[in-house]
């Protein structure tokens, strides 16, 4: 017999998933199961189950996360079981009552392996077995996914849904150098204030002007005690270590063991998230070593409203064909959003085949042009006490759709550079780059490179961009060398994108060198970012000569 409770926690999850109809079963749910980890510590999860059991054909689902059992993640974990899963949802090491200290990605595998292992001798195990969850809950998957298969095949996973995730959480923390502030002292603060909890929480939904304050310190070791109070272990490791040779970043990476992957797997992501890049690249890593996933992407960001109801219907269309045969209803691998012309699209593989490499040079004067450039520079000043601001980006905030850059260009520290209007339509989709033959005063540096869609009322709306550090203890093995002139050919990938330039539009191209908070500011001096205090203003210059022009390059597929 259904209780009120189970009735009203039925109702709630219908309103969060509006426009899903929840599945048939009413759900119970038992709550703090000790799960034994191989050093002794006990992991608390709840599991989850359609009253009076689920389909037996379906398998048992096991998400694994930092971030609560009764917040909006479990209520997808709840989401699961209404249509009949059996779900083992677990809090990972020192968070939510589970034992040990939580240390971000450092636990995960060992840990992962143990919880699998023990879900495979429980009595409700289903006899199949799949992961699901997104952001961290993806990297707790991809943290045994490779090892197991490999290892362990017989405990390995029968299948993984992998959302707006990636396998190593360095590459974004260092970005090409640079060091992403934004999300590294903001998601600090969020766990810092899920620890604590109460009223702490409630400040989650408040503007935070502590953290805004904590943004402008220097040296970056500082900020985690401007706005939590005190060092924070991980944030301190996260800005020591700037290689992402290191031991502390290769010991935490499973990017390598992506291709072990036979599973099947199926990916989301948003051109807007903050792990789009990585993402895509383990989905090229599993279509080359022959296990293509099904993979959607919209015009998301990494926490968008508009993810939920996608997520839920792919994410069940997906388990149902892999474990049941039922057709998922997808009439091709990749769902793709293209932007600008606002239309989605079905599609072999990501990127779609037949694209060619399109060069615009960046022309002094402000021209964007595909016609080779006739020479001279383009100059700004950089004053890292004034940083230019980031204008929107991805992040961990909901506001990551598309900003208009117009005022933003009008900056003395910004260079822009724009093309005629089109008479026929461009459509761009991959993965962008950014040649720059770059010369700086100071001995560090970043270029940051953002293509905008410029409309006809002016508007400079953004598609895509992407930033490379020089002259820092992270990038001093990959800095391209210096010409005779003192001149760096730098290259900077951009985001990728699916974008539909229209008639009448025109191509933009922005060149700076920073957009704090997204990106730590660089100071300039080339000490190792955890102690740097000393700002050095720099003159920046943006050469248009020669067979290194600077030029933007596209991955252009017909209209």
């Amino acid at each position: 017999m259904t209780t009120l409770r189970q009735r009203l926690t039925k109702a709630m999850d219908g309103r969060r998933l509006k426009g899903v109809a929840l599945g048939p079963h009413d759900i119970e749910i038992e709550r703090d199961l000790r799960v034994p980890m191989e050093d002794g510590v006990a992991l608390l999860a709840d599991l989850i189950r359609p009253v009076g059991g689920g389909d037996p054909a379906l398998p048992t689902i096991v998400m694994r996360g930092p971030y609560g059992r009764r917040g909006p993640m479990a209520g997808g974990a709840r989401t699961l079981a209404y249509e009949g899963f059996t779900v083992l949802f677990q809090s990972c090491r020192g968070t939510w009552g589970s034992e040990g200290v939580f240390t971000p990605q450092i636990d995960e595998q060992r840990d992962g392996v143990a919880t699998l292992r023990w879900v495979r001798q429980q009595p409700w195990f289903t006899g199949k077995l799949a992961t699901y969850g997104q952001s961290y809950l993806g990297y707790t998957q991809w943290a045994v996914a490779g090892k197991l298969q490999r290892d362990e095949p017989e405990t390995a996973q029968d299948a993984l849904v992998l959302l707006i995730t990636m396998p190593d959480f360095g590459q974004i923390t260092w970005d090409n150098g640079a060091y992403s502030l934004r999300n590294a002292l903001g998601w600090t603060r969020m766990m810092d204030r899920m620890r604590r909890g109460g009223l702490a929480l409630l400040g989650m939904v408040l503007p935070d002007r502590r953290l805004a304050t904590a943004f402008d310190v220097l040296p970056l070791s500082a900020g985690d005690s401007a706005v939590i109070g005190a060092p924070n272990h991980w944030y301190q490791d996260w800005v020591a270590h700037e290689k992402l040779t290191d031991e502390y970043w290769t010991q935490q990476s499973h990017t390598a063991t992506v291709p072990l992957v036979t599973a099947p797997v199926m990916m989301l992501t948003g051109w807007y998230d903050i792990f789009l890049p990585w993402q895509l690249r383990t989905y090229r890593a599993l279509v080359d070593a022959g296990n293509p996933p099904q993979l959607t992407l919209g015009p998301w960001g990494h926490v968008s409203p508009g993810m939920g109801t996608p997520t839920h219907t792919e994410g069940l269309g997906f388990l149902r064909e892999v474990f049941t045969d039922a057709p998922s209803g997808r009439p091709a691998p990749v769902r793709a959003f293209e932007t600008g012309a606002e239309q989605w699209h079905d599609l072999a593989e990501w990127p779609p085949a037949g694209s060619t490499a399109q060069e615009w040079f960046l022309h002094r004067g402000g021209r964007l042009d595909t016609a080779a450039p006739d020479g001279g520079t383009t100059g700004y000043r950089y004053d890292p006490d004034d940083p230019t601001p980031a204008v929107g980006g991805p992040s961990l905030n909901p506001d990551t759709d598309p900003v208009d850059n117009a005022a933003h260009e009008r900056r003395p520290d910004v260079a822009v550079f724009r093309g005629d209007a089109l008479t026929e339509p461009v459509r761009v989709a991959g993965e962008p780059v950014a040649r720059v033959r770059f010369h700086s005063s100071a001995p560090s540096f970043d270029v940051f490179v953002r293509i905008t869609d410029v409309h006809p009322d002016g508007r400079s709306m953004t598609v895509c961009d992407g930033i490379r550090r020089i002259g820092s203890v992270g990038s001093a093995a990959t800095d391209p060398d210096a010409d005779a002139e003192g001149f760096r050919v730098v290259e900077v990938p951009l985001w990728p994108t699916f974008h539909r330039f229209e008639v009448g539009h025109r191509i933009g191209v922005q060149v700076s060198s920073g957009a704090h908070p997204r990106y730590a500011r660089n100071p300039g001096s080339g000490e190792p970012a955890a102690v740097a205090s000393t700002t050095v203003v720099a003159e920046q210059v943006v050469s248009h000569d020669g067979a290194d022009a600077s030029r933007l390059v596209l991955p252009v597929v017909p209209a």
